[in-house]
């Protein structure tokens, strides 16, 4: 298990990476597998300490907590606290999901691509017309999921949405926090299959 430790506008000291590491490490022998590997990260800013906990497991699953505290130590345990409730939450249906995957799962994902565009300045947005400066790229795959484990994955993540590729019948859904607290599903109707002769056919899910 490899669980890295760094440090943004401030200095993660080799006391903190050890306390936080032991503290991860701890939670995951004790609910998941140990196929996995953490990066930690701790953040000062305005005077409030932040550690965001991002651990991929072995099944691909992404397990993510944020916490916030006056100090280094206090923001670690926040961050710890919410990662193992998300975790207990799921613990089941997370050794479930390892095992489908380990046993070689479905194998429908869809290779895609992820984009930060400028949002730029009056002046920059009519010169850039329909065509906007891209500034980052990322590779990303589209999981084939079932409805409940996109609900999952998105609550033990700190992500906003997540798209996936419906396993009941491959089409691209949206699972996204609400503001209520409650997470939304989006599905658009699959388009119905005609036959050579022009009947429709139905698909058995």
């Amino acid at each position: 298990m490899t669980i890295q430790v760094t440090g943004k506008n401030v200095e993660a000291g080799d006391a903190y990476k050890t306390y936080v590491a032991d503290k991860v490490r701890s939670l995951l022998q004790k609910y998941v597998a140990r196929e996995s590997a953490g990066h930690i990260r701790l953040e000062k800013e305005r005077g409030v300490f932040k550690t965001d906990c991002s651990v991929r497991l072995g099944s691909g699953l992404l397990l993510e907590a944020h916490g916030e505290g006056p100090d280094a130590y206090t923001s670690a345990d926040d961050a710890v606290e919410k990662l193992e409730k998300r975790v207990r939450r799921y613990k089941s249906r997370i050794k479930d999901h390892t095992a489908a995957r380990s046993s070689g799962g479905r194998k429908g994902n869809i290779e895609a691509r992820d984009y930060v565009v400028s949002g730029g300045d009056d002046e920059q947005e009519e010169r850039a017309e329909d065509h906007p400066l891209i500034i980052a790229e990322t590779e990303r795959q589209i999981e084939e999921l079932t409805v409940g484990e996109a609900v999952m994955q998105l609550d033990l993540s700190e992500a906003p949405f997540m798209i996936f590729r419906n396993a009941a019948h491959g089409g691209l859904n949206v699972v996204y926090r609400r503001p209520d607290g409650h997470i939304g599903w989006i599905e658009a109707a699959p388009k119905p299959q005609i036959s050579a002769n022009g009947a429709q056919v139905s698909k058995v899910r």
